[in-house]
């Protein structure tokens, strides 16, 4: 068990892509990590999402917005996934300031010791802070290629890119590639 000990956070939210959220579930598992499913409840215990493809139910009862600085150094990867997640994610009552998704993406980022993985339309959790990618390279979906370009960020045309403490990945059908690559980099392997 390559991740024994290991803490995972992967951000949630509606019309996310099963094949690859069920695959993190049980692939980082199988791994010994300890799986979180995180996202911004609106004050309630849990919320039920459904996914985008089959419109599965998926429950997730744990939120990024309560998760202290201390508590976040636990964390070895956050995973922003692909489909509409983090455009659902991105949302703000107040446009003048940073989504609270972006802002907690935006506290990993300070930690060097957390890798930050993100996939496919993913990167459109970055758009609001696009210093966090700017200057580094990085792979998002074909059609974010031109937002990636916009933030400042190399788009490199590879499948799934490693730059430091940042692993991104092309689209959501490449997620056992970037899952593998994380698991790599987390075992000591890489």
């Amino acid at each position: 068990m390559k991740l024994q000990g290991k803490k995972i956070g992967i951000l949630l939210e509606s019309d996310y892509y099963e094949p690859e959220i069920f695959y993190y579930e049980r692939r980082f598992k199988e791994e010994g990590a300890e799986v979180h499913f995180l996202t911004r409840l609106w004050g309630q215990p849990s919320l039920t999402f459904q996914g985008h493809e089959f419109r599965a139910p998926f429950t997730v009862s744990e939120s990024f917005e309560n998760i202290t600085d201390a508590e976040l150094k636990t964390y070895a990867v956050i995973i922003v996934p692909s489909g509409m997640v983090s455009d659902r994610l991105r949302y703000s009552e107040d446009v003048t300031k940073l989504p609270p998704a972006t802002a907690f993406l935006k506290r990993a980022f300070a930690e060097k010791n957390v890798l930050k993985g993100i996939i496919c339309h993913g990167m459109w959790l970055i758009a609001p802070a696009p210093e966090l990618v700017r200057g580094r390279p990085v792979v998002a979906h074909n059609n974010l290629y031109g937002d990636v370009k916009n933030m400042g960020a190399i788009y490199t045309d590879q499948d799934v890119v490693v730059d430091g403490d940042l692993v991104t990945g092309r689209s959501g059908g490449h997620c056992h590639l970037f899952a593998h690559k994380i698991i790599e980099i987390l075992s000591g392997e890489a």
